[in-house]
């Protein structure tokens, strides 16, 4: 779980700018490319985390020292995230699978859900094969 200290936004756009090594009109931009999102105060402004800090310096890194381009690092910074998701979303299926005592399946929407031993999958569509694939961990 995330440090919640870490994601508090306390710190002004100029006090991130700092701590950045940055200015804050750079600031501005990368929020307006979508590269940090600080969240805002009711009167609209701008309230950043140590962890957007940490993302801004990750930001600049990329741009000077490895040469990519903005539209690169937000891929780059997407791409993290994405495999964060999909990180936590196996530990989760793990989380649930007791070896040999569970059975992984699609439900309708596509999701995978555990179909306990001795059930058998419900056919959704006819125009599906029908097929139900078996995953069992590496080494078992």
């Amino acid at each position: 779980m995330a440090d919640r200290r870490e994601d508090a936004p306390v710190l002004t756009i100029s006090v991130a700018a700092g701590l950045a090594g940055m200015h804050p009109q750079t600031l501005r931009q990368y929020d307006r490319l979508g590269l940090v999102e600080p969240r805002r105060t009711r009167g609209r402004g701008r309230r950043y985390s140590m962890r957007d800090v940490t993302r801004l310096r990750e930001v600049q890194r990329l741009s000077q020292e490895e040469g990519v381009n903005l539209a690169g690092i937000k891929r780059i910074l997407w791409l993290e995230r994405e495999l964060e998701r999909v990180r936590e979303e196996n530990d989760r299926l793990r989380s649930v699978a007791e070896p040999g005592r569970r059975v992984f399946a699609a439900d309708a929407t596509g999701d995978v859900v555990a179909v306990p031993r001795g059930r058998r999958v419900r056919r959704v569509s006819t125009t599906t094969s029908g097929a139900l694939v078996l995953w069992r961990p590496p080494g078992r």
